[in-house]
């Protein structure tokens, strides 16, 4: 049930969104984007602002390194940054690298010994995801503006110098699709890691599939009107939307998706790409041999001494035979 169950809500909304398209493009072509844009964004100001009011009395970056102490000790730099130089390395190489997932280690018993080693397909399937689909954003943005920025068309041209077939053969359309085939077979193959995963691990990597299966159809396999969505494009960016006649159901069904992928991105874990930058884990320095760090938030507590409960109950424990300090 974990996997049928975000299977089916992903292929039952995929399958509306064809059916309902037709009679309904406006309100799959604008009221539904309009809506996601609100959501995820009142939605992630919500989550960033919680985040920032939760207060941080001590410095708690997790640390993998030597920490700064004597001058002919070598420190970890990145690893214990000691500076805000060393924290803005640190996060850089987390940010656009996932430094930590590559730390990430896997054990295994191996003729009575416990053996270490790291999951190196886990940290490339994740990076090519992750930059594949930051690289497909930047090239969506030519359906937005017009005239189109040199950075976007420069970013489409590289991704597509391969320069196979017409329309021309995007590679991160199939890195995209593969690291996502590779992550959802993960889940499904490891018997721990199938464990431990919840509906909420599964939803959102058959969401991205389905839209990644919609986008590779309409650009490779079928007949797109790529002039009407350029035009429904400019007019959702302009906040005068046109909905133009005959633009096919299979782009409402994709732009459904990821409405639906927009709106739920606040509540769930994806969250993490904005989260990662508020993480007192990862953004603080370490200083706490070179300087007393005391809570702000600290206020003094009446503490109950024990002379004060040896008053108060010395008659009770004298009568119970407990020994006591003071007779009288």
């Amino acid at each position: 049930m974990k996997v049928l169950l975000p299977f089916g809500v992903v292929a039952s909304l995929l399958l509306a969104a064809l059916l309902v398209a037709t009679s309904s493009p406006w309100v799959f072509g604008v009221v539904v984007p309009y809506l996601a844009i609100t959501v995820f964004v009142v939605g992630m100001v919500a989550r960033v602002l919680a985040w920032a009011r939760v207060p941080v009395p001590f410095r708690i970056p997790t640390t993998a390194g030597q920490q700064k102490s004597l001058d002919w000790l070598p420190r970890g730099r990145l690893d214990n940054p000691s500076s805000t130089l060393g924290v803005v390395g640190r996060m850089a190489l987390e940010v656009l690298f996932f430094r930590s997932l590559l730390r990430n280690t896997r054990t295994q018993m191996s003729d009575r010994r416990l053996v270490y080693g790291t999951s190196l397909t886990l940290w490339l399937a994740a990076l090519a995801m992750h930059w594949s689909l930051l690289i497909i954003l930047v090239r969506h943005l030519r359906l937005f503006t017009q005239p189109v920025p040199a950075f976007v068309t420069f970013v489409q041209n590289v991704d597509g110098f391969l320069q196979v077939g017409l329309p021309v053969f995007q590679v991160t359309t199939i890195l995209f699709l593969l690291a996502l085939a590779y992550l959802l077979y993960r889940r499904l193959a490891n018997p721990i890691v199938r464990y431990i995963s919840l509906v909420s691990d599964y939803f959102p990597l058959f969401l991205l599939l389905g839209i990644g299966l919609t986008g590779f159809w309409m650009r490779h396999l079928s007949r797109t009107d790529v002039r009407g969505i350029k035009e429904l494009a400019l007019g959702l960016a302009h906040f005068a939307p046109v909905v133009p006649a005959g633009i096919s159901p299979l782009f409402f069904a994709h732009l459904f998706l990821v409405s639906v992928l927009l709106m739920y991105f606040p509540f769930s874990k994806l969250v993490h790409a904005g989260g990662v930058f508020l993480s007192p884990t990862r953004n603080l320095a370490n200083t706490n041999r070179a300087i007393r760090h005391v809570n702000p938030w600290d206020y003094p507590v009446h503490v109950h001494t024990y002379e004060e409960y040896e008053d108060e109950l010395r008659e009770k424990m004298i009568a119970a035979g407990i020994p006591v300090e003071k007779e009288e």
